[in-house]
């Protein structure tokens, strides 16, 4: 490691200030920022530690019957508590990591790091969820830009997730055993108005939607409708883990077994 400022305000204007020096980096969980300082791969003057604001944490409905999560909620407490409300979201949050990471990392740390494998993205985008910071509000649909990449500006911070509640929804994880990432995790919700299938681990550009298995299931909710469906190899990701055609493969038995479970 090496010497940087250590802030740990308790408020979100204080975070927001603190976050306006030069170099200065916020810190939710810590489960990719600080092996990335061990690293040297990243080395800012300033670490903001958002762990500390209150109001930036918990689980509650909102009287339009969304779930909204506070962006320095950790991954456990979203699973415990939004069980009753969104069991969907709740089992998703239940299978990041182990219980180390998931009584450490935020919803909000893992939808600002946005990493191409990660849970978290398939579950905003596959709600439509609406992202909120402490200067606006982001659909999901907007937010997500790209491999590590979002619609976040400089010193901006999420404050805030809310999730619409479908009728239905389910995530299928095909686990990379070392990192417990999603070597391919498709979450699907059903809605009074259509379907949502979104797609984590495969893609080179990040978690994407998959607007072909929307159109079938919006007519069909059954694991039937999209049986012959297949998404191209090209864009995938091809690695030691797995091949473009493999996971290419996997989007569609994910997605068949997702629709099942929901179903």
């Amino acid at each position: 490691m090496y010497n940087f400022e250590f802030e740990r305000p308790t408020t979100i204007a204080d975070a927001v200030a603190a976050l306006g020096g030069d170099e200065a980096q916020a810190l939710g969980g810590g489960q990719t920022l600080i092996p990335t300082l061990k690293q040297r791969l990243a080395m800012p003057g300033k670490l903001v530690s958002l762990s500390g604001i209150p109001e930036m944490k918990g689980v509650c409905v909102n009287d339009d019957g969304a779930v909204s999560i506070g962006g320095g909620t950790p991954h456990a407490v979203v699973a415990r508590d939004a069980a009753q409300h969104y069991p969907g979201l709740a089992a998703l949050a239940g299978q990041i990591g182990d219980p180390a990471v998931r009584n450490r990392g935020t919803i909000g740390g893992s939808l600002a790091n946005n990493d191409p494998s990660a849970c978290y993205p398939a579950a905003a985008l596959g709600s439509g969820a609406t992202i909120v910071t402490n200067t606006r509000e982001i659909a999901a649909d907007d937010y997500f830009q790209g491999m590590f990449t979002t619609a976040l500006e400089e010193g901006e911070i999420i404050t805030e997730v809310r999730f619409p509640v479908p009728e239905a929804a389910n995530y299928q994880k095909f686990v990379q055993p070392a990192s417990r990432f999603a070597l391919v995790g498709v979450f699907v919700a059903k809605y009074a108005d259509g379907v949502r299938v979104a797609v984590t681990g495969a893609s080179e550009e990040g978690v994407f939607r998959w607007s072909a298995a929307e159109e079938a299931l919006s007519g069909n909710f059954t694991a039937d409708a999209i049986k012959d469906l297949t998404v191209e190899a090209g864009g995938m990701i091809g690695d030691l883990h797995g091949s473009k055609e493999y996971r290419a493969h996997l989007v569609g038995v994910m997605t068949r077994r997702a629709v099942a479970a929901a179903a």
